[in-house]
């Protein structure tokens, strides 16, 4: 057992202080007393706040930040970004998806983020064949993973088309493919790789109904379900308007609405972005157990549009927030702009603070806390009894934060830009981050620039 004093700390009740962690040989809490520094092994310099999931990551991306800022023609667009995504992973092997990958989790550590969920769809060679091992791709994701030691959620895509309706896919999606046999055998062969790792869980994401057939639904979501019944299961929906049309002429519904009318999404079900909802779908969605993926950096990136949060939360929906293609890497600027967008739009301040208990930061880092956790399936995100000993330690000493306690720390962090504030990190108990610095992070990092000098150069 490993033992923690923390001056002051976040629980599920609010702010405390003189508080001792205990945490067991799994990584888990096991109980928080009140405390002072001779009760425990490591005295904490700083105050303590639950780590964020990041339930949406496609971690190839990250390599691509600040290369599609260019316009291609009168009208640049999702879908042209979409094609120069394509023909950038084109020359990505395992080992570079492994040096990205481990370089941006590193960077999530350091930003707040404890666990990710990396909704993986890059699995077969450049031709399209799958490796000699067909997991191959995802071993290099859970390396990364491990190597940098954040929590990890994997979710192997299922993509099979092009469009809606089984439209062929383009030679540029042929890295992506399966079929029902071949994905549900890559879950079997991913399976005994999960548990005995209590920072690691297994589900699975259809990429979107473009991508997927309801008859490839029917037949692959049971059999998923037998597999491992409480897993998590995303899926992106209703991401552009182009989307929403091209829906419509297929099925005669919208996305949203589609999904409820022929599947019932649970407590298991991420939908993410779902910018683009009717009334219906919004109220649909927000009385559900299912939950929004909010990744406001990349949508606000690709011209996404404004997710209604306002009325969603006012109907009872639940959001945990991803950084999707990682144009930017940090908590406090996802959750500044969920907020921003909404003042945008509204032209009023403080418009997600919902409990008058609360100030605006905490909020959000509470809200998006909760629906993260659900999300990926990890019984994290309080600093409690039972909960993973997922947790990130605010440099009080910071200029930013210096003199501030409680709720003031969080709005500092969040609305005052991107200030490395962030003194320690820890998972599952372990220090991952000391005093800013990552332990692997020069290996790490000449990994990765070494990679991107063979992929630019």
């Amino acid at each position: 057992m490993e033992t923690f004093y923390c001056p002051q700390i976040l629980l599920p009740e609010g702010w405390a202080e003189n508080r001792v962690i205990e945490v067991d040989d799994e990584g888990s809490v096991s109980a928080v007393r009140q405390g002072i520094p001779a009760d425990a092994k490591t005295e904490i310099h700083g105050t303590v706040v639950p780590g964020m999931p990041n339930l949406h990551s496609h971690a190839f991306q990250r390599a691509m930040a600040g290369l599609t800022e260019s316009r291609t023609g009168p009208a640049d667009s999702f879908w042209s970004w979409r094609s120069r995504m394509f023909s950038f992973l084109e020359v990505l092997n395992p080992d570079d998806v492994e040096a990205i990958a481990s370089q941006l989790y590193i960077e999530m550590l350091k930003a707040g983020y404890t666990s990710v969920g990396e909704f993986h769809y890059l699995h077969h060679n450049p031709d399209g064949d799958a490796y000699e091992n067909p997991a191959e791709m995802s071993l290099k994701i859970l390396s990364a993973a491990e190597i940098s030691g954040i929590g990890l959620t994997h979710l192997p895509v299922l993509y099979c088309y092009g469009g809606f309706g089984a439209v062929e896919p383009s030679g540029k999606q042929r890295r992506f493919l399966h079929d029902a046999d071949t994905f549900l055998k890559l879950l079997e062969n991913l399976s005994p790789l999960f548990p005995g790792y209590p920072n690691r869980r297994l589900g699975m994401a259809p990429h979107s109904l473009r991508a997927v057939t309801p008859e490839l639904l029917n037949e692959v979501i049971p059999s998923f379900r037998v597999m491992l019944p409480e897993a998590p299961l995303h899926i992106h929906v209703a991401e552009q308007t182009t989307e929403v049309e091209d829906c419509l002429k297929w099925s005669g519904r919208r996305p949203v609405q589609w999904l409820f009318e022929n599947h019932e999404p649970d407590s298991c079900w991420c939908l993410v972005h779902a910018t683009h909802l009717d009334q219906g779908e919004r109220e649909a969605l927000g009385s559900s157990a299912a939950l929004v993926g909010l990744c406001p950096t990349t949508e606000a990136n690709l011209g996404d549009g404004f997710f209604p949060l306002q009325d969603f939360l006012g109907e009872g929906g639940s959001f945990g927030i991803g950084s999707d293609s990682h144009v930017s890497v940090s908590v406090s600027e996802e959750l500044r702009w969920l907020e921003y967008q909404q003042r945008l739009l509204v032209n009023q301040r403080n418009i997600l603070a919902v409990d008058s208990k609360k100030s605006t930061g905490r909020e959000l880092f509470d809200m998006a806390l909760r629906g993260g956790s659900q999300a990926l399936g990890r019984k994290a995100g309080d600093i409690a009894e039972g909960f993973r000993a997922d947790w990130v330690v605010l440099d009080t000493k910071h200029p930013l934060l210096y003199g501030k306690t409680g709720d003031s720390l969080l709005d500092s962090w969040i609305f005052s830009g991107n200030v490395p504030v962030i003194r320690d990190v820890y998972v599952g108990g372990r220090e991952v981050v000391s005093e800013g610095i990552h332990v692997e992070e020069d290996r790490i990092e000449k990994a990765f620039l070494q990679t991107m000098k063979r992929i630019l150069c």
